[in-house]
């Protein structure tokens, strides 16, 4: 596994976090707790391998007192992509004085649910039916995702962040 770097994203990296959330999302745009969002107008990190190149993408927000991950994808699974950007936006909600890093996935991403427990974020909240009215918004959404799972509810899945020195 390479060495991941993560910063915030620069003009330059423009074109290749819109190719990712094209190849992820079908575009900029996500809808997700009934919001639609463009995700070129909220900040983001970027990995870099150690040879520089462009390794995934992290789109956050604040909100309701913690960090919204919007949206996390690795150029290839399994890189370290992925968990470099977690544990940097981490540290940018700590930074920040969130309280907590949240985000929601739907009931079909099994590897997403593996992924983020395994870094300590639990499922406190299911929202049936909302990927339904989400695709009201965006009707690209397909009716089965990952491994033909019907794709229907949302999963709220949240870890506390405890400031630099305080007790866990």
């Amino acid at each position: 596994m390479a060495s991941i770097q993560v910063r915030p994203a620069e003009a330059s990296d423009h074109a290749d976090v819109a190719a990712l959330h094209r190849r992820e999302w079908g575009g900029p745009y996500v809808v997700v707790h009934d919001t639609r969002y463009d995700l070129r107008e909220l900040p983001t990190l970027v990995a870099v391998d150690g040879a520089g190149g462009f390794a995934g993408a992290l789109v956050h927000r604040f909100a309701d007192g913690g960090l919204e991950v919007v949206s996390l994808a690795a150029t290839v699974p399994g890189n370290g992509a992925g968990s470099a950007l977690l544990t940097a936006a981490e540290a940018v909600g700590t930074a920040a004085g969130a309280d907590r890093l949240w985000l929601v996935t739907t009931n079909d991403n099994l590897r997403a649910l593996r992924f983020y427990q395994r870094r300590g974020l639990r499922i406190v909240a299911v929202a049936p039916g909302a990927v339904d009215r989400a695709r009201a918004v965006k009707p690209s959404i397909p009716y089965l995702g990952e491994d033909d799972i019907p794709l229907h509810d949302e999963l709220r899945l949240e870890r506390r962040l405890t400031a630099p020195g305080a007790p866990a």
